[in-house]
């Protein structure tokens, strides 16, 4: 598992890995979508709008991913003194951004038929927003220093810092009366979802993970060249 944070060892893997990831990636969300928008049920409820979650909860999650492994590579980096950790960061923070930004629009569009408007400042949409903040800052900082020793670690100490924010998104419904409903998929509770939602949700959840993992090799392997070119 050196891969994962030596450099060197991780452009080796990679290129083994790269390959099949694009095959799996488009695999499985060629899947998840058909199952999507073809198989899936409609709710009885919310109709067909119900199939926005297909891209709403994964991007939701991974947004949450995404930055929970730069807050370990924060670690990683400043603890430990290895520059792969810093590496990570630079190169996932937009990806976490995009993430981010497709679960705040995706929800818009589910939540403006449910709720009645695009947006309300609860305590779920808000701290998701914040989220977003967060990683727009990261990426501002990560381009606004040139000594890049220097802005790598005042970006992993702000990242350590607004990890404060990941349990707030993620127990905000729990916390708070929230108008987002509470989370529907529990490690300690039976899935309050039919198993015909949850099968093309968990591959769409799948598909985007892959998806994330290729881009974030493609941007390591290109941060790892700039880094090195600098030094």
């Amino acid at each position: 598992m050196r891969f994962l944070i030596n450099s060197k060892k991780f452009i080796t893997v990679s290129d083994i890995l790269f390959k099949p990831l694009i095959i799996l990636s488009f695999i499985f969300l060629l899947i998840g979508l058909t199952f999507a928008f073809f198989l899936s049920p409609e709710d009885y409820q919310q109709g067909s709008t119900v199939r926005i979650m297909y891209v709403h909860v994964p991007s939701a999650w991974l947004s949450l991913m995404t930055y929970l492994v730069m807050t370990i590579y924060s670690i990683v980096g400043l603890a430990f003194r290895m520059p792969f950790g810093f590496v990570v960061n630079t190169a996932v923070a937009p990806i976490g951004a995009v993430f981010t930004l497709i679960c705040i629009i995706s929800g818009s569009l589910w939540g403006k038929p449910m709720w009645g408007t695009w947006w309300v400042w609860d305590a779920r949409l808000t701290s998701v927003a914040v989220l977003l903040i967060i990683y727009m800052i990261i990426i501002f900082i990560n381009y606004s220093f040139e000594n890049i020793q220097v802005r790598e670690k005042i970006a992993s100490i702000f990242i350590l810092v607004g990890s404060v924010n990941l349990p707030i998104v993620k127990f905000s419904v729990d916390w708070w009366n929230t108008l987002h409903q509470p989370a529907t998929i529990s490690k300690l509770s039976k899935p309050n979802i039919d198993p015909s939602m949850m099968a093309p949700l968990i591959i769409m959840t799948v598909a985007f993970i892959f998806i994330g993992i290729t881009i974030a090799i493609l941007r390591i392997r290109t941060q790892i060249i700039i880094r090195e070119q600098n030094l």
